[in-house]
Parts: C-alpha cells; structure tokens; sequence
C-alpha cells in the first residue's frame, strides 16, 4: 500500500547540480582546486561536505573543511535564485495530496539550504517530514537518513517510493528497503541502475513513474 513518497532534494525536486558545481569552483578555485563536471561526478555529487572536502583539500584540518563547507553553501544560496522545480513535480504533489499520501524530505543538505529551496520552489507546506544532515549521526550512503524518514511517517518501507538522482541516495534508500525511481538530472539510467534503482526517470511526468503509482494504488 503506497503511503508516501520520498524525495531526495538536489537533483531531485530541482535541477541544482549546476549550481551547486558554480558555488564549489568559487570557494575552491583560490585553493588551486579546479571543479569540471567530472570532478562534481565523481567525488561531489551525493556526497555529504565532510567527505567532499577532506577528498579535495586532504591538507586541510576538519574545522577547515567546516568552514570552507559553510561558505560553499553561503554561495550557493546566494547563487540560487531563480531554480525551477523539475518538470511535473507540482503536478506529483497536488497528486499526492488528493489521496492523503504522505510526502518527505531526506537530503544531504544542510538545514538553511533546505529551507531556502523549499521556499524559492514554493513547496515547503508540502512535507510533513523533512530530513536534514543535521539531524542524523550519519548521511547518505547510510540508510539512517531514510530509515529516520521513515520512523517519522510511521511508515514502513514498501509502503513508501523514494526518488534520488546520486549513487550515494540511492544506496541510502535501498539499504533503507524502499522501492526507488532514479532521476536522471545528472547520471545515465545505467549509473542508477548499477546501484539499484528500480525505474529510472528525467522528470516527474514520465509514463514509467506514474504506471507504478497506478499499480500501487490499485493494490490499495
């Protein structure tokens, strides 16, 4: 019985990869540290802020890496100014409303980035549960994240779908055990699917998603 659906943020509700690569190459590239695509996909993208700079400045001291984190999420929320929620996410929600789903917010992020995308998208009266950095011990990959979503919902895992676009979320929600759609804002549906995924996605309107929800529903 499909209960509620879990979002991931960046990449997921909103294509904020490009931005977010613009606020880490501003805050790095004084350090000698150049940020291309490849490097955003491979040691940034899903990760949590601790391991991307202990990965990219290793000379640097934790407090460092702290404050360099922060002041990549101050330029990034200075940068983010005229995102646009995924195609058919809107229509997803209102969906879900109108047949009591639930619906969450697990994300890497921290707090104050939360706040600031959910606000700018005009959608944070439409999570219930949201799910930051902060308040789990450990960040994706680990399932706490998911599986602390899922506590808060009073849910279990096959009565909610989770949506992610990195590697790092996708192993949280299906080590969390929720069925899961990969977003492809930023990966290939082979990436997603080598580490998971049950469908793959590029925006909310895709016929695969809602074929699923119909099933669920009709299971209901």
């Amino acid at each position: 019985m499909l209960k509620a659906l879990i979002f991931d943020m960046d990449g997921t509700l909103v294509h904020s990869d490009p931005v977010h690569l613009r606020a880490f190459a501003e805050v790095l590239a004084p350090e000698g540290v150049a940020v291309n695509d490849e490097i955003y996909r491979s040691k940034i993208i899903g990760n949590t802020n601790p391991s991307i700079f202990a990965s990219l400045l290793p000379h640097r001291t934790v407090a460092e890496h702290e404050e360099f984190a922060d002041r990549k999420e101050a330029a990034f929320r200075r940068l983010a100014s005229d995102l646009e929620p995924l195609d058919g996410l809107i229509d997803l929600l209102d969906w879900a409303e109108q047949r009591a789903i639930k619906v969450a917010l697990v994300t890497n992020a921290p707090l104050l980035n939360a706040e600031h995308m959910l606000d700018m998208l005009d959608v944070s009266h439409r999570f219930g549960v949201k799910v930051t950095i902060e308040q789990v011990v450990r960040g994706k990959p680990d399932p706490l994240p998911y599986l602390t979503a899922l506590e808060r919902l009073g849910l279990a895992p096959e009565q909610a779908i989770a949506f992610e676009d990195s590697p790092s979320g996708m192993r949280a929600a299906k080590g969390a055990g929720l069925f899961s759609f990969g977003v492809l804002t930023g990966l290939t549906a082979e990436e997603m699917n080598a580490v998971g995924a049950d469908h793959t996605i590029h925006t909310f309107r895709d016929k695969a998603l809602w074929d699923v929800l119909e099933r669920r529903l009709a299971a209901m």
